[in-house]
């Protein structure tokens, strides 16, 4: 079996997406017997080295991302500098090293380390930087790194990226295509059907509503306008409801325009701790997801998986040809329309809201689509590569 090192900003117990992915993926090779070790920043003084079979390697790097991007900026430099140095250390040669995108461009670093230490190197594509800080922030000078990049990139025995969009953008940039593979995410542990959310529904006042949710990080990638325009075309359906759960950079302006609009009828929860997030899910009787224009070859939104694990309906509203609009048509988890077509999703949440019979269909394919995609289902495609060490993960 191999021996396994991980590198990501975040790791067991921080709960942001790529650190709980991150450890279910690592549990699971260690249960295949895999030794896995991962490098990671350190959260707290008294955080435990090895977790269920997992080394953990703790680093010092800085946690100011409180300061915004002046402060994201920082944290992200910090710990580049000392992962780089803590790969020479733990890396040797043999090893499968594994780099994912916590910070931007840690795939340059590992390419480094693993050239200097003789190891073999994967590129875990979450997200696809520096392109969608282009994108969101205009900064078109940082595509000067996109030269470093795309060697790292193309120098990996593979990359390992959630779709067909994002293995195409990595296409574009010529990286050969048995070296790329797709392995998509999963639902968080403990997500399912079974899971009625009833406590949430009591607690945050929400008995006897039908509920759209959106649920996940408030971040730049999604167009959350919509989630106001989706309020002002359903203020005057007083059984529907519209809940946030989230955190992120666009929660206080988005707070803000509800609050501009007089719509009382959207209600915010900060993220909910892992622990919770099962009841928080199912409290949803529809599930909202979004993507910016432009966005939709540089991320896929992992809130897919959770949707489908507890039997949701899916209302995308964002780019139509895209491959989130496309997994929810071609499965039929429900409906997805684009930004100009609000008054079809209305109609699509009060469909669902006036006849329990209409989420049925829905429900059932969701329940299907959650089988095939999970975390049992990814780490054994991790399984075999790492097991042939050096053929591409199915």
């Amino acid at each position: 079996m191999a021996r396994v090192i991980f590198v990501n900003r975040f790791y067991w117990p921080a709960e942001t997406a790529t650190g709980q992915l991150l450890t279910d993926l690592a549990e699971a090779l260690v249960a295949l017997g895999h030794e896995v070790t991962v490098i990671t920043s350190r959260g707290g003084a008294a955080e435990p080295t090895e977790q269920r079979g997992v080394r953990i390697v703790r680093i010092r790097s800085t946690h100011a991302s409180d300061l915004r991007l002046a402060g994201k900026a920082l944290d992200w430099s910090t710990f580049l500098g000392a992962s780089f140095w803590a790969m020479l250390r733990h890396v040797r040669r043999g090893d499968v090293l594994v780099a994912l995108t916590d910070p931007p461009l840690l795939a340059i670093g590992a390419w480094l380390a693993a050239r200097c230490r003789g190891a073999r190197l994967v590129h875990w594509v979450q997200d696809i930087y520096p392109e969608i800080a282009i994108e969101l922030a205009g900064q078109r000078w940082l595509a000067c790194l996109r030269p470093l990049r795309n060697m790292a990139w193309r120098a990996a025995d593979q990359c390992v990226t959630l779709g067909r969009d994002m293995a195409a953008t990595l296409s574009r940039q010529r990286v050969p295509a048995q070296r790329i593979s797709i392995i998509g995410n999963w639902p968080p542990a403990g997500v399912s059907p079974r899971t009625a959310g009833t406590d949430c529904r009591e607690i945050w006042g929400l008995r006897g509503k039908f509920v759209v949710a959106y649920s996940g990080n408030l971040g730049r990638v999604h167009d959350l306008g919509v989630v106001a325009d989706l309020a002002e075309a359903l203020r005057e359906d007083a059984a529907i409801s519209l809940l946030v759960v989230g955190d992120g950079a666009q929660r206080e302006s988005l707070q803000a325009d509800i609050a501009r609009r007089g719509l009382a009828n959207v209600m915010f929860r900060p993220a909910q701790p892992r622990a919770q997030l099962a009841g928080s899910l199912a409290t949803g009787d529809v599930h909202l997801v979004t993507l910016r224009d432009g966005c939709e070859h540089l991320v896929f939104p992992s809130k897919l998986y959770g949707i489908a694990a507890v039997g949701r309906p899916v209302l995308f509203i964002g780019p139509a040809q895209c491959e989130v609009a496309r997994c929810v048509r071609e499965h039929g988890l429900g409906c997805a329309v684009s930004r100009g077509q609000l008054d079809q999703a209305a109609a699509f949440v009060r469909a669902l809201a006036r006849d329990p019979a209409e989420r049925e269909p829905y429900r059932e394919a969701a329940l299907a689509f959650a089988s095939r995609h999970g975390l049992a289902e990814a780490a054994r495609s991790w399984d075999r590569w790492l097991s042939a060490r050096g053929a591409a993960p199915a």
